[in-house]
């Protein structure tokens, strides 16, 4: 029996396979109009392929919630439709989780940008004009 390469293990490639397979799903198989524009970030498999945690973003913030509980209704159909595409003994069951991660990362670069613009006013005028005098000088 051949091994798998270290580093990318079967449970990486279950996952993978699931999210690419939910995003579609989710895209024209889901008829909740509960749900608004999903997009799959990361799925997580457990190691005996029972559970898998789905994370999910939505395009319009006020849709969170509501896209929340479509997705947890359609759990079943969901899991139902990836057992026909995707052929193992027993798939896991889904478990929706929504992902803060790009929120967190926009506002981390909101602050960034914020702190940079507030440098180019207090520093960015004077040091340019200080490096000419200096430069005049010697």
């Amino acid at each position: 029996m051949a091994k798998a390469k270290k580093g990318f293990s079967r449970a990486d490639r279950v996952s993978e396979q699931i999210q690419r397979e939910l995003a579609e799903l989710t895209r024209t198989g889901l008829k909740d109009p509960r749900a608004g524009w999903i997009t799959i970030t990361q799925v997580e498999v457990t190691r005996d392929y029972s559970h898998a945690k789905v994370y999910y973003t939505v395009m319009v913030e006020s849709t969170r919630e509501a896209t929340q509980e479509a997705l947890e209704s359609s759990a079943g159909y969901l899991r139902n439709e990836l057992g026909r595409s995707i052929k193992m003994f027993s798939m896991p069951q889904l478990h929706f989780v929504y992902d803060e991660s790009v929120e967190r990362g926009m506002h981390l670069t909101s602050l960034i940008n914020q702190v940079a613009r507030e440098d180019a006013e207090k520093f960015g005028a004077a040091a340019p004009d200080e490096e000419a005098g200096e430069g005049g000088k010697e």
